[in-house]
Protein backbone atom coordinates (compact mmCIF):
# COMPACT_ATOMS: atom_id res chain seq x y z
CA UNK A 1 0.00 0.00 0.00
CA UNK A 2 1.43 3.41 -0.93
CA UNK A 3 2.37 5.82 1.83
CA UNK A 4 -0.25 8.45 2.70
CA UNK A 5 0.55 12.15 3.07
CA UNK A 6 -0.25 11.86 6.78
CA UNK A 7 2.23 8.99 7.21
CA UNK A 8 4.94 10.70 5.12
CA UNK A 9 4.52 13.85 7.26
CA UNK A 10 4.65 11.81 10.47
CA UNK A 11 7.81 10.07 9.20
CA UNK A 12 9.50 13.41 8.41
CA UNK A 13 8.42 14.84 11.78
CA UNK A 14 9.95 11.83 13.53
CA UNK A 15 13.19 12.22 11.55
CA UNK A 16 13.25 15.89 12.62
CA UNK A 17 12.70 15.10 16.33
CA UNK A 18 15.36 12.37 16.21
CA UNK A 19 17.86 14.71 14.52
CA UNK A 20 17.19 17.32 17.22
CA UNK A 21 17.58 14.74 20.02
CA UNK A 22 20.81 13.50 18.47
CA UNK A 23 22.28 17.01 18.33
CA UNK A 24 20.87 18.56 21.53
CA UNK A 25 19.90 15.56 23.69
CA UNK A 26 16.40 17.00 24.14
CA UNK A 27 13.10 17.46 22.38
CA UNK A 28 13.05 20.36 19.89
CA UNK A 29 13.10 23.80 21.54
CA UNK A 30 11.56 27.07 20.38
CA UNK A 31 11.76 30.59 21.84
CA UNK A 32 9.12 32.21 19.59
CA UNK A 33 6.29 29.96 20.79
CA UNK A 34 6.58 30.72 24.51
CA UNK A 35 3.18 31.72 25.87
CA UNK A 36 1.23 30.24 22.94
CA UNK A 37 -0.85 27.26 24.03
CA UNK A 38 -0.50 24.05 22.05
CA UNK A 39 -0.96 20.31 22.51
CA UNK A 40 2.66 20.03 21.28
CA UNK A 41 4.24 21.59 24.38
CA UNK A 42 6.18 19.16 26.51
CA UNK A 43 7.69 21.70 28.91
CA UNK A 44 8.16 25.46 29.24
CA UNK A 45 11.58 26.55 30.50
CA UNK A 46 12.58 30.16 31.07
CA UNK A 47 12.43 31.62 27.56
CA UNK A 48 11.71 28.52 25.46
CA UNK A 49 9.36 25.59 25.11
CA UNK A 50 10.23 22.00 24.32
CA UNK A 51 7.74 20.40 21.96
CA UNK A 52 6.97 17.45 19.77
CA UNK A 53 4.45 16.83 16.98
CA UNK A 54 1.07 15.50 18.12
CA UNK A 55 -1.39 13.74 15.83
CA UNK A 56 -4.90 15.16 15.80
CA UNK A 57 -7.51 12.80 17.22
CA UNK A 58 -9.21 13.02 13.85
CA UNK A 59 -7.83 14.55 10.64
CA UNK A 60 -9.65 17.68 9.54
CA UNK A 61 -10.38 19.38 6.23
CA UNK A 62 -9.89 23.12 5.85
CA UNK A 63 -13.33 23.77 4.39
CA UNK A 64 -13.42 27.43 5.53
CA UNK A 65 -10.89 28.25 2.80
CA UNK A 66 -12.83 26.28 0.19
CA UNK A 67 -16.05 28.06 1.13
CA UNK A 68 -14.35 31.47 1.29
CA UNK A 69 -12.96 31.24 -2.24
CA UNK A 70 -15.46 28.75 -3.71
CA UNK A 71 -12.74 26.35 -4.81
CA UNK A 72 -12.12 22.69 -3.98
CA UNK A 73 -8.62 22.36 -2.54
CA UNK A 74 -6.32 19.43 -3.27
CA UNK A 75 -6.70 16.52 -0.84
CA UNK A 76 -2.95 16.58 -0.09
CA UNK A 77 -3.35 20.13 1.26
CA UNK A 78 -6.03 19.00 3.71
CA UNK A 79 -3.93 15.99 4.72
CA UNK A 80 -0.79 18.11 5.23
CA UNK A 81 -2.35 20.75 7.48
CA UNK A 82 -5.13 18.62 8.99
CA UNK A 83 -3.27 15.62 10.44
CA UNK A 84 -1.08 16.99 13.24
CA UNK A 85 -0.09 19.89 15.45
CA UNK A 86 3.59 20.85 15.30
CA UNK A 87 5.96 23.78 15.33
CA UNK A 88 7.46 24.73 11.98
CA UNK A 89 10.47 22.58 11.07
CA UNK A 90 13.64 23.56 9.22
CA UNK A 91 14.67 21.29 6.38
CA UNK A 92 16.53 21.00 3.11
CA UNK A 93 15.15 19.82 -0.21
CA UNK A 94 18.14 19.29 -2.45
CA UNK A 95 19.98 22.60 -2.16
CA UNK A 96 16.92 24.62 -1.06
CA UNK A 97 16.68 25.63 2.61
CA UNK A 98 13.07 25.66 3.76
CA UNK A 99 10.91 26.12 6.81
CA UNK A 100 8.10 23.58 6.64
CA UNK A 101 5.00 25.37 7.90
CA UNK A 102 2.84 23.59 10.45
CA UNK A 103 -0.19 24.25 12.64
CA UNK A 104 0.71 24.89 16.31
CA UNK A 105 -2.85 25.12 17.64
CA UNK A 106 -6.45 25.61 16.56
CA UNK A 107 -5.92 29.39 16.84
CA UNK A 108 -2.90 29.08 14.56
CA UNK A 109 -5.07 27.12 12.12
CA UNK A 110 -7.47 30.08 11.91
CA UNK A 111 -4.55 32.41 11.08
CA UNK A 112 -3.26 29.99 8.43
CA UNK A 113 -6.68 29.80 6.82
CA UNK A 114 -6.89 33.60 6.63
CA UNK A 115 -3.42 33.83 5.10
CA UNK A 116 -4.18 31.07 2.59
CA UNK A 117 -7.44 32.72 1.60
CA UNK A 118 -5.59 36.02 0.98
CA UNK A 119 -2.97 34.16 -1.07
CA UNK A 120 -5.64 32.51 -3.22
CA UNK A 121 -7.54 35.78 -3.72
CA UNK A 122 -4.31 37.45 -4.91
CA UNK A 123 -3.68 34.58 -7.33
CA UNK A 124 -7.22 34.80 -8.67
CA UNK A 125 -6.81 38.54 -9.30
CA UNK A 126 -3.56 37.86 -11.16
CA UNK A 127 -5.22 35.00 -13.11
CA UNK A 128 -2.68 32.45 -11.83
CA UNK A 129 -3.24 28.72 -11.39
CA UNK A 130 -4.00 28.32 -7.64
CA UNK A 131 -1.19 27.10 -5.41
CA UNK A 132 -1.25 26.30 -1.70
CA UNK A 133 1.89 27.19 0.26
CA UNK A 134 3.43 24.62 2.62
CA UNK A 135 6.89 26.09 3.25
CA UNK A 136 8.92 29.28 2.99
CA UNK A 137 12.46 29.60 1.64
CA UNK A 138 15.41 31.92 2.28
CA UNK A 139 14.09 34.09 -0.57
CA UNK A 140 10.96 35.88 0.66
CA UNK A 141 9.59 35.90 -2.90
CA UNK A 142 9.72 32.09 -3.24
CA UNK A 143 7.57 29.56 -1.41
CA UNK A 144 7.09 25.82 -1.68
CA UNK A 145 3.52 25.08 -2.74
CA UNK A 146 1.12 22.38 -3.85
CA UNK A 147 -0.25 23.03 -7.32
CA UNK A 148 -3.98 22.79 -6.65
CA UNK A 149 -4.66 21.31 -10.11
CA UNK A 150 -1.93 18.65 -10.32
CA UNK A 151 -0.80 18.01 -6.73
CA UNK A 152 2.80 18.61 -7.77
CA UNK A 153 5.08 20.30 -5.24
CA UNK A 154 6.57 23.41 -6.77
CA UNK A 155 8.99 26.24 -6.06
CA UNK A 156 6.57 29.11 -6.57
CA UNK A 157 7.66 32.71 -7.17
CA UNK A 158 4.93 34.73 -5.43
CA UNK A 159 2.74 36.82 -7.73
CA UNK A 160 4.23 35.42 -10.96
CA UNK A 161 3.75 32.45 -13.29
CA UNK A 162 7.31 31.25 -12.54
CA UNK A 163 7.04 27.76 -11.07
CA UNK A 164 9.52 24.92 -10.89
CA UNK A 165 8.32 21.36 -10.16
CA UNK A 166 10.27 19.82 -7.24
CA UNK A 167 8.31 16.59 -6.77
CA UNK A 168 5.40 14.85 -8.47
CA UNK A 169 3.56 14.33 -5.16
CA UNK A 170 3.53 15.52 -1.56
CA UNK A 171 4.61 12.05 -0.39
CA UNK A 172 7.65 12.12 -2.71
CA UNK A 173 8.54 15.63 -1.47
CA UNK A 174 8.29 14.69 2.21
CA UNK A 175 10.31 11.49 1.70
CA UNK A 176 13.18 13.47 0.13
CA UNK A 177 13.11 16.22 2.77
CA UNK A 178 16.11 16.28 5.13
CA UNK A 179 15.78 17.76 8.65
CA UNK A 180 18.05 20.71 9.48
CA UNK A 181 18.86 21.23 13.15
CA UNK A 182 21.05 24.08 14.32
Amino acid sequence: MPLSVEQALANFSQRYVEAWKSKHNSLPMNEELVGLASPCIDETRDLEVSWQPVNRDESIRLVNIEQGIELDLHDDFHAFYGAQFSADMMAKFGDINIELLQVWSDEDLERLQGNMLGHLVMQRRLKLVPTLFIAVTDDEMEVISICNQTGEIILDTVGTKKRTVLAATMVEFLEKLEPVVE
